[in-house]
């Protein structure tokens, strides 16, 4: 496993790694993501709508994004496309993951591309890659993080020189300060005070915390290529046929990943049915499970995104719970295995009447995490709305809302 300088990690939430990519790959792993490049070109010009360009949202978006494992790319892969897969099993990539983590095994969540737009578009909003909506406040994440470490860790690698992304060191850990939020009142898409620009050269990776402030400071016509995507213990690949063109050892990997999936669903159904049943015991135990790392501050955190997973089941059933702001009903239905958020099928594993008792139960912490009126906070990838964007509920830990299942 690669030496990596975890304590500075933690201190300033990011880390250059030199030749994540090593030099005597790169052009091979090059090759493979420009072929994947032209076949999701092809499919968005066949989706593009009646009035797009050409190259419909090819030509259309400021950063377009290839999304490796999902549909329709998942199934245009084969054995000259293996590398761009592959490349997340490179031991500066997954080998400096697990350390940073604090983990013996991990998992690639999603695997993506950054690419040049076809027209200069400028800087994009300083912003942290976090919607407290659908999964929590800040500072629940700085607390979890403080008291053991990420739970999940991102990536920029570029296959050609890059120095388009800025951090913050140190935001990880605190709330924006006032001087931050004035800046990015007044203007969102300029430099910030205390803002550091990333110089990667082709191959080299920058790992950081979520949720970092960090941005994207000019999405030009000019060539990039940048690999997107991180590490956590959670993930899902619905979608596995491109094993068949990995090396027995990646394919082996990525299996063992979907394991731990698999294992992740079903520990995140035990602990929602112990709230179910009034289990107090089987509850504690079952978030020690899905988070064998976290203290307190983490087990609430977890509780936070398991109250968020109840309100997912229940706007599933019938009649679906009214009061649910539409960004939160949006977001709430996709899927986010990082936050405990298995998508709208997770439903199917509770009757209607098991899912309004666990509502029942989660609903007064939901009523503790929204405010009293909209409000809005810059620097985060929400808007105005009625949850809070910072502020975890005072002095309430697991026990309170274990008390809370009588009320």
């Amino acid at each position: 496993m690669p030496q990596v300088d975890r304590d500075k990690f933690l201190e300033e939430g990011y880390l250059i790694v030199k030749e994540a990519v090593p030099r005597n790959k790169l052009e091979r792993v090059r090759q493979a993501y420009e072929k994947l490049v032209d076949r999701q070109r092809e499919h968005w010009r066949m989706e593009r709508n009646e009035g797009d360009p050409p190259g419909g949202h090819w030509e259309t978006s400021s950063q377009p994004r290839l999304m490796l494992e999902r549909p329709p790319l998942v199934k245009d892969h084969d054995a000259e496309t293996a590398p761009a897969i592959e490349v997340w099993l490179e031991p500066k990539i997954y080998g400096a993951s697990m350390e940073l983590l604090g983990v013996s095994d991990g998992a690639s969540t999603e695997m993506m591309m950054m690419c040049n737009p076809t027209t200069d578009h400028g800087p994009a909003k300083w912003h942290r890659d976090h919607h407290p909506i659908d999964t929590a406040p800040l500072q629940g994440y700085i607390d979890d993080i403080i008291e053991a470490g990420p739970r999940y860790v991102q990536w920029n690698i570029p296959l050609y020189d890059d120095n388009i992304l800025w951090v913050i060191p140190g935001s990880h850990l605190r709330v924006n300060t006032p001087q931050e939020n004035r800046e990015m009142l007044a203007d969102p898409c300029a430099p910030v005070t205390g803002g550091v620009q990333t110089q990667l050269e082709a191959g080299d990776g920058v790992v950081y915390i979520l949720p970092i402030l960090h941005w994207g400071s000019n999405y030009s016509s000019r060539m990039r290529r940048t690999i997107h995507g991180g590490f956590s213990i959670f993930t899902s690949y619905p979608d596995l046929s491109f094993l068949e063109y990995l090396s027995p050892d990646a394919a082996s990997a990525f299996e063992r990943w979907n394991g731990l999936s698999r294992a992740a669903v079903d520990g995140t159904e035990a602990a929602l049915r112990a709230v179910v049943d009034g289990d107090s015991s089987r509850y504690v135990a079952a978030l020690d499970r899905l988070h064998p790392t976290r203290g307190e501050k983490g087990r609430i955190l977890s509780t936070v995104f398991l109250c968020k997973a109840a309100l997912s089941v229940r706007l599933a059933k019938d009649p679906p719970y009214p009061d649910v702001p539409e960004d939160l009903a949006r977001r709430i239905r996709g899927e986010h295995p990082i936050t405990l958020n298995w998508g709208p099928e997770f439903a199917n594993r509770f009757t209607d009447s098991e899912a309004e008792t666990l509502w029942h139960r989660f609903e007064s912490l939901d009523g503790l995490l929204r405010t009293e009126a909209e409000h809005f906070v810059p620097g985060f990838q929400s808007g105005p709305m009625v949850y809070h964007f910072n502020e975890m509920p005072k002095n309430y830990g697991p026990k309170d809302f274990i008390a809370g299942w009588g009320s």
